[in-house]
């Protein structure tokens, strides 16, 4: 039954159209976050009522700020009242996407701001400490760790952050894990 659930999570995020939204209009905010364009994107957000409309993934432009490191966009984001732990289809979460991308300023802020570090997303269980250590991002990976990661988290392999980081090759990282 598991693995016809993964296949299904697996078939829906593929089937992502990132030219669409469920709720209209958000496709051209997500891309503003993307870019780090603050003020556009806010002044949309002021026009819709919405800070956080989704795409035909459920991502919201909190999630693509963070996965492309715009930190001033994400705080104003949160400031605007953007919810820090929406998922995705896959269950990813912005603090994820900012992680697994080494946006180490970007993870505290939203930290900061509730957003929790031990998420699992269900494509693969992989947590945000998961994908940086994987990714050898180390001070994201240190962060972390300070911020109560839980660096025994086993992921759909049995591997753990500290696996992904050897099996990558970044031996700092596993060190610090």
């Amino acid at each position: 039954m598991y693995r016809i659930l993964l296949f299904l999570a697996i078939i829906s995020l593929t089937a992502c159209d990132s030219g669409s939204s469920p709720d209209g209009g958000g496709v051209q905010l997500h891309r503003l976050a993307e870019k780090g364009e603050t003020a556009s994107l806010l002044a949309g957000v002021a026009v819709t009522g919405n800070v956080d409309p989704r795409d035909a993934c459920y991502r919201t432009p909190l999630m693509f700020a963070a996965q492309f490191g715009r930190l001033d966009t994400v705080r104003e984001l949160i400031a605007a009242g953007a919810r820090v732990d929406l998922h995705e289809k896959g269950y990813y979460t912005a603090l994820m996407l900012a992680a697994g991308n080494g946006h180490a300023d970007v993870v505290k802020t939203l930290a900061e701001a509730g957003a929790s570090v031990n998420e699992v997303e269900i494509t693969h269980g992989w947590t945000a400490l998961i994908w940086a250590a994987k990714r050898g991002h180390l001070d994201t990976v240190e962060l972390l760790l300070s911020l109560g990661a839980d660096r025994s988290v086993r992921d759909d392999r049995g591997w753990i952050a500290r696996d992904w980081a050897i099996d990558q090759g970044h031996q700092q990282v596993a060190a610090a894990l």
